[in-house]
């Protein structure tokens, strides 16, 4: 299993369902007096992002599943420092992430608590859970309060630049289905194609 997450208010997750409530305990959700960006809590003093959500002082909110509604699991810690990828490309969206420290520890918890990390790269065929509050419309806006889950695929390389001639670099890899009507992706990640359409997986 791989774990994914969406960011920016612009980000989509189509064809996935609602979470089950604190199955996601690493996510947070980046505030800026709105809810604009997703993360993982990679341990009790940091989180990773992407760096297309990159704010110079950003809250982080943890413990959250519906962002409309108080529920005594909240965390709200501020960040100390952001650090962006020093190659970040907002053009190509390569090297796509971003660091937060947060400000004192989070408390974790069953409710906050650190994602597992991998200790290589995914292979194709690997299910990937893509969890957060972005769009769930691909054509209009839908907002959801709850977080959202779904589980897509990673492709192989050959799929992934087939789908993205001349646009995928070492830093990225696709999961999604070929098939469309279930995908993740940011507005310029999907390089105006549109989200969860035939042929053309997240990035």
């Amino acid at each position: 299993m791989c774990l994914l997450f969406p960011a920016f208010d612009d980000d989509k997750i189509i064809g996935g369902s609602t979470c089950t409530k604190n199955s996601v305990p690493y996510i947070v959700s980046l505030n800026a007096g709105y809810h604009f960006c997703g993360g993982s809590l990679l341990n009790n003093q940091w989180v990773v992002s992407a760096a297309h959500c990159y704010q110079a002082s950003v809250q982080v909110r943890l413990g959250e599943y519906n962002i409309a509604l108080s529920e005594g699991t909240e965390q709200f810690i501020n960040s100390a420092k952001v650090i962006k990828h020093p190659n970040y490309n907002s053009r190509t969206i390569d090297n796509d992430i971003m660091l937060i420290k947060l400000a004192s520890p989070a408390s974790l918890n069953s409710n906050v608590n650190a994602v597992a990390l991998p200790s290589s790269c995914a292979t194709a065929g690997t299910s990937c859970l893509i969890s957060g509050w972005g769009n769930t419309s691909t054509t209009g806006s839908n907002y959801p309060n709850l977080l959202q889950c779904l589980n897509a695929p990673t492709l192989t390389t050959a799929q992934c630049t087939g789908a993205y001639p001349g646009q995928i670099t070492n830093n990225m890899f696709c999961a999604g289905f070929l098939e469309g009507g279930k995908d993740s992706c940011q507005g310029i990640v999907s390089w105006g194609i549109g989200c969860a359409q035939r042929n053309y997986p997240g990035v």
